[in-house]
């Protein structure tokens, strides 16, 4: 499997090209802001062709360049209906003070073709099958896509070292923690985390040093509160 990706502007929100190999079909995934030339470059470089464009949540640094993207090469993008709002109106997923700074006079709306993904169901495209777990806290429709032998794109439910922050409009930090622990620890050590932002980690590392992941219980709030990137 080919897994190729980038971060997109000033979010440095991680954009994901995903495709058996080379030259064949892909998935785009969270195409966030400016993430056009990123793909396109991709595109180029590998010999793909893309056919779904998947987003782990609605937020703006995910779905900022989904229109364009989708329009360009005739795709679908696949949104939990939780959060179809956001890419209409990505004001929905932030606060006031920080809607009117990032968004000013912008407009958004929905690609063409928006198809709702549903909790355990698969998405299969590009001779791939991506598996979906809902995973809300973050944002009410976060997502993660489980993909081949051991690969999970996170999305901003976990990071290498941290989780998602809960403090934007339907952020639920008890549901992140419940998300977690049902969709993340029951993962083998050797699963490897690609994430909306940072680098990629394993289960295991996270599992170990993690500090929102050990002892983690329905009620807990860990001491550490390490800063955590993105929207």
């Amino acid at each position: 499997m080919l897994v190729a990706g980038f971060p997109a502007g000033v979010f440095a929100t991680n954009c994901y090209l995903v495709a058996p190999g080379p030259g064949e079909e892909c998935v785009i995934i969270d195409p966030g802001q400016d993430a056009e030339p990123g793909i396109t470059d991709l595109l180029a470089q590998h010999h793909l062709k893309p056919v779904a464009v998947l987003l782990t949540h609605g937020h703006l640094d995910h779905i900022w360049s989904v229109v364009p993207v989708c329009r360009g090469a005739g795709v679908p993008a696949y949104i939990h209906p939780a959060d179809r709002a956001l890419l209409s109106d990505p004001a929905r997923g932030l606060s006031a003070q920080v809607g009117r700074q990032i968004l000013g006079g912008l407009t958004f709306t929905e690609p063409d073709d928006v198809v709702e993904l549903a909790d355990g169901g698969t998405v299969a495209a590009a001779g791939l099958e991506f598996a979906v777990d809902h995973a809300p806290g973050h944002t009410p429709g976060s997502v993660t896509f489980g993909v081949g032998e051991g690969v999970i794109f996170s999305g901003d439910l976990l990071f290498a070292g941290s989780i998602g922050r809960t403090d934007l409009p339907g952020g639920d930090y008890q549901a992140i923690l419940d998300s977690l622990a049902r969709v993340c620890l029951p993962l083998p050590d050797q699963t490897t985390v690609l994430p909306g932002h940072g680098p990629q980690t394993t289960i295991g590392a996270e599992r170990s040093g993690n500090p929102f992941l050990a002892g983690l219980r329905p009620a807990a709030r860990p001491a550490a509160q390490p800063g955590r990137p993105g929207l």
